[in-house]
């Protein structure tokens, strides 16, 4: 038998672990060269890892929701030759020779269904005992499926469901369902539950809301995208507020800032390199507009689309992932009136964009339909202040209710 032992590559710059996401083999399949093993997640972006041989696993190092160091043992497949060895693309840090950590898991059986014994009291648990009281169930003549023959809340369902009454039935109905689902908290998941706990326990937040008349501004997406029917890029509200956000720094260049709190530093940037907050099958990601200060409207747009597609399709790399100076998060049609967002740590800065709403508003002395958004953005208390923050707000407001200003900062 040859004895092949996959280590935990370095799957990005810096990367000293990761967490088993997902496997794609299980100990006993057969895989080849090249095929997806599984996926793993550092920081935030998540690497399909592929097998460098063709055999059978015998097993694996780490169950899913598991950290491994770079250069662990991964997975252990016999390749069927006569010789032994280490994936080379893994630091060597520990001998070919030495064992995985075996996770096969004993085949499951089907449950044995007995009777008490003569003279014998059924065994069940007190929940169970009590529900069968109150559906008048007699223990000892139920079949118990559970270890030893103990009777669980199961085979109370399926003694009525073959010998239960109507009246029996409906109270089981209405019985109350004590059952707890454990559900991991793993991957991504857990990744944003340790920034949203970072974010909040280091950051002072404070929230800022103001409303926007974006109905010019809707007018000129509306009429740019008309003149443009063969892009396959659309316009949304968000390349406009991408590049308010971009002209507003130019008078506010606290704002596009992160700050390294342990050293008692802030480090303004000059390049405006913005986060899209974006919502994916796993799990809530931040994509990066690297340079936004440098790209129009519709490079900001195939940008957003190229970035939030690579994000949804587990196709984004560490990089796309990394670096923003400043975010933007939405929840599109989704986004009520008010929101609270958290900021990116360790920004200073994330704008929240409510829905966009007809409501009659006087221009004037008329009352006209106008299309309202809100915004409602956090800070950093620590780095901003109020007054800078809602002048910082209102200078995007401007921008927006009046658009032809954003191009000719």
């Amino acid at each position: 038998m040859g004895d092949y032992v996959v280590k935990l590559p370095d799957v990005g710059e810096g990367i000293a672990e990761a967490e088993i996401v997902e496997w794609h083999v299980s100990v006993g399949d057969a895989v080849a060269e090249d095929q997806v093993m599984v996926e793993v997640m550092t920081d935030k972006a998540t690497v399909e890892l592929p097998s460098p041989v063709t055999g059978i696993v015998v097993s694996v190092g780490a169950a899913v929701g598991e950290v491994l160091a770079v250069g662990a043992p991964l997975i252990h497949i016999d390749t069927g030759s006569e010789t032994t060895g280490v994936d080379s693309s893994a630091p060597s840090t520990q001998p070919a020779a030495e064992p995985p950590v075996e996770l096969a898991p004993p085949a499951p059986t089907a449950p044995v269904a007995r009777l008490p014994e003569a003279g014998r009291r059924p065994t069940a648990a007190p929940a169970v005992r009590q529900r069968a009281a109150t559906l008048g169930i007699d223990l000892l003549g139920v079949e118990g499926t559970g270890p030893e023959g103990r009777i669980v809340h199961a085979d109370l369902d399926a003694h009525l469901t073959r010998n239960g009454s109507p009246q029996a039935m409906s109270q089981a109905n209405t019985t109350r369902d004590n059952s707890v689902d454990d559900v991991a908290v793993v991957g991504l998941r857990r990744n944003i539950a340790q920034r949203m706990q970072v974010a909040k326990t280091r950051i002072p937040h404070f929230t800022y809301v103001d409303e926007v008349d974006v109905t010019e501004v809707e007018r000129l997406r509306a009429e740019l995208n008309r003149q443009q029917p063969d892009r396959e890029t659309r316009l949304t509200i968000l390349p406009f507020l991408m590049r308010a956000v971009v002209v507003a720094i130019g008078d506010f260049p606290q704002m596009n800032a992160r700050y390294d709190d342990d050293n008692g530093v802030v480090h303004r940037h000059r390049a405006v390199h913005l986060g899209v907050a974006t919502q994916t099958p796993k799990g809530l990601m931040v994509p990066v507009v690297a340079n936004c200060d440098r790209r129009d409207l519709w490079e900001c747009a195939d940008e957003v689309t190229r970035l939030s597609t690579a994000a949804r399709n587990s196709k984004i790399t560490l990089e796309e992932l990394t670096g923003s100076t400043i975010t933007i998060t939405s929840l599109g049609s989704l986004g009520g009136i008010v929101s609270t967002p958290i900021i990116n740590y360790p920004e200073v800065a994330i704008i929240g964009v409510n829905k966009i709403a007809t409501r009659p508003v006087y221009v004037g002395d008329t009352v006209l339909p106008r299309q309202i958004m809100n915004l409602s953005s956090s800070f950093d208390h620590r780095v901003v202040d109020g007054a800078d923050a809602a002048t910082f707000i209102q200078q995007i407001k401007l921008l927006l209710e009046t658009p032809a200003l954003l191009f000719i900062a």
